[in-house]
C-alpha cells in the first residue's frame, strides 16, 4: 500500500538557529544563559512528514546512558533594531540605571526552557560577532517546505498486471510532489530563498532492475494497446508480488542575499507491491 501522510497547513515559524550561525557569549551583567543564537523566521508550508518522506511523524531518540542528564539552559539573542534611546524605561532597566562602560547594544535574550524573556546590555567584542552561514539558513528554508512523497497511480497498489505486458507508470502531478515550491528563511541582514524540483524518480521494480524517469511519467489510456510507455515503463518477466520504491530525487536551488548560492539534494520516497499475474489481463490504467 501506498505510505501517505496528512494534508498540509501553510504559516509561518520562528526556529532557533545555533551552531556556526553564532560563537558561544554570555552576557556583561552576569547571571544571564551562556549559550547565544540568532532567531531565524521561516515562512512555508507544513511538516507533515519528516525529511525522509516515508509520511511517518518525525520521532526523537533518547540518548544512551543511565538516568537523565543535567540539562543546558540555551537562550537566544537578538539585537534590537532600532535600539531604544538611552532615556528610554528599556534602557534604563537593561543597564540598571547605569552608564555601560565601553560600547555595546541591547539585546531579547529569550531562554525557553527557564521561560524568560528580557532585554540586557551586551557590550561589544569579538565574541559578539555574528557570522551567518547561509548555507544554514537555506537548510532551515528546505526543511520547512511540504515536500511530499511520490503519490503513485500506476502500478496501482490494488492492481493485477499480466507478465510481459507493458507496465506504464506515472506519479500524480502537483508542486508539493514534484515541485516548484519555495520557502524562505532570514538571519539579521541575510535572507535566502531556497527552489525545489523533483529532478528524476528512480522506481526501483523489485525484480533486480531499476528505472530512471525524469518528469511524472505518462499516463495510460486505452487507446495505446500493448505500446510500450514514452517515458517511464517496465516490462515484467515473471509472476508474484514486486516490493516497488519510487524515490523521488529533489534538486534545491537557494539563493542569499548578496548574490551567494548554491544546491541542496532532499529525497522523497513511496513504497507499494505490485502483484504479477500470467493471463490474458491487460493495464487498463
Amino acid at each position: 500500500m501506498l505510505r501517505r501522510a496528512g494534508g498540509a497547513v501553510l504559516g509561518c515559524v520562528l526556529l532557533a538557529v545555533a551552531g556556526p550561525l553564532v560563537p558561544t557569549a554570555s552576557a556583561a551583567g552576569g547571571g544571564v544563559c551562556d549559550s547565544s543564537g540568532l532567531l531565524v523566521t521561516v515562512c512555508a508550508g507544513d511538516r507533515a512528514e519528516r525529511p525522509g518522506g516515508d509520511g511517518k511523524p518525525a520521532s526523537s531518540k533518547p540518548s544512551g546512558g543511565k538516568g537523565k542528564p543535567a540539562k543546558k539552559v540555551k537562550c537566544h539573542y537578538v539585537k534590537l533594531v532600532p535600539q531604544p534611546s538611552k532615556d528610554s524605561m528599556t534602557y534604563q532597566v537593561a543597564t540598571g540605571g547605569e552608564t555601560p562602560k565601553g560600547p555595546g547594544a541591547l539585546y531579547t535574550v529569550d531562554c525557553p526552557e527557564s521561560s524568560r524573556v528580557s532585554v540586557v546590555w551586551r557590550a561589544d567584542g569579538e565574541d559578539d560577532v555574528v557570522t551567518i552561514d547561509p548555507e544554514v539558513l537555506a537548510r532551515q528554508a528546505v526543511d520547512s517546505m511540504t515536500l511530499r512523497p511520490p503519490k503513485v497511480a500506476s502500478p496501482r497498489a490494488d492492481g493485477r498486471y499480466l507478465i510481459g505486458t507493458p507496465m506504464w507508470m506515472w506519479v500524480e502531478p502537483g508542486a508539493y510532489r514534484m515541485g516548484p515550491v519555495s520557502a524562505s528563511a532570514s538571519a539579521g541582514s541575510v535572507t535566502v530563498t531556497a527552489t525545489a524540483r523533483v529532478e528524476r524518480l528512480v522506481w526501483d521494480m523489485g525484480d533486480g532492475t531499476k528505472v530512471t524517469c525524469h518528469g511524472p511519467g505518462t499516463r495510460y489510456t486505452p487507446d495505446q494497446g500493448k505500446a510500450m510507455s514514452p517515458d517511464c515503463g517496465h516490462r515484467y518477466e515473471r509472476p508474484g508480488e514486486h516490493q516497488v520504491i519510487v524515490t523521488a530525487h529533489w534538486d534545491v536551488e537557494w539563493e542569499a542575499t548578496g548574490g551567494d548560492g548554491g544546491t541542496l539534494a532532499e529525497t522523497r520516497t513511496t513504497e507499494l507491491v505490485a502483484e504479477l499475474h500470467e493471463g490474458q489481463v491487460l493495464n487498463t490504467r
